[in-house]
């Protein structure tokens, strides 16, 4: 252990390892925020929390079974002469869940009743933790695979893992509550989880997407939009529909 702290390429990869799980784990967040929303707000906090701590609890899981996780990458299917492997099985899921959630979330905000009569809509947080735990397998299945393809010492992975995680944690709120005050910003929200649910099934039916494009689209989109949002500062903003469930 001792050696690691004195290793200049340990710590070059744990620099690396963790900007790379922050990146990751925007995702994350924005899934977390849009989710979360729907929640009592008194109970929003302890949600998001828990959530979090469950998407590193997955994470550290999952690596520490290493050897389990690197299984997944042989087929276990055939389907018209081509093989799936368990972890293009999770991705083909999680992109499905991915684009139907996006889809019937953007429906929601823009196109459904009023029957929220203009109060925040609200879910049960039983329900919105299944859904977060649901998509945190997928999301914590291409970190670690990442983590593993980047460095080669898991002291090193964990602590990257570690410091992304309270990075998500500090910031998750502050995310959330702007993403929830400004309608356009959430819609933006809903269509990157529609992108990354598409890339989840490129990547599952194995095309595979660099996801420095993806990003890259999203981060130039996200500037235009501050920009606009900046420019027309005297207009009210839209108010989106809340659905009750």
């Amino acid at each position: 252990m001792f050696d690691l702290l004195t290793d200049p390429a340990a710590w070059i990869s744990l620099m690396t390892l963790t900007a790379m799980e922050v990146v990751l784990g925007i995702d994350n967040i924005v899934f977390i925020a849009i989710l979360v929303a729907r929640v009592d707000p008194a109970l929003r906090e302890r949600v998001r929390t828990i959530g979090i701590g469950v998407a590193l609890l997955m994470r550290l899981g999952l690596l520490f079974a290493i050897s389990a996780v690197m299984g997944l990458v042989e087929p276990i299917v055939h389907v018209f002469g081509q093989g799936f492997s368990g972890r293009d099985l999770i991705l083909l899921g999680g992109g499905l869940f991915l684009i139907g959630k996006s889809t019937h979330e953007m429906y929601a905000k823009l196109e459904g009743g009023e029957g929220g009569g203009g109060s925040s809509a609200t879910a049960s947080p039983g329900f919105v933790l299944a859904q977060i735990v649901a998509l945190d397998l997928v999301f914590s299945l291409d970190s670690v695979i990442t983590a593993v393809g980047m460095a080669d010492r898991v002291p090193v992975m964990v602590a990257a893992m570690l410091i992304a995680v309270g990075f998500m944690l500090i910031f998750a709120a502050r995310i959330g509550d702007f993403v929830e005050r400004h309608p356009s910003i959430k819609v933006l929200a809903l269509s990157f989880l529609l992108l990354i649910g598409v890339m989840l099934m490129g990547e599952g039916l194995g095309q595979h997407i660099p996801k420095g494009y993806i990003y890259f689209a999203m981060a130039f989109s996200l500037a235009v939009e501050l920009l606009n949002m900046r420019f027309r500062k005297v207009q009210a903003p839209v108010h989106l529909h809340d659905e009750i469930k």
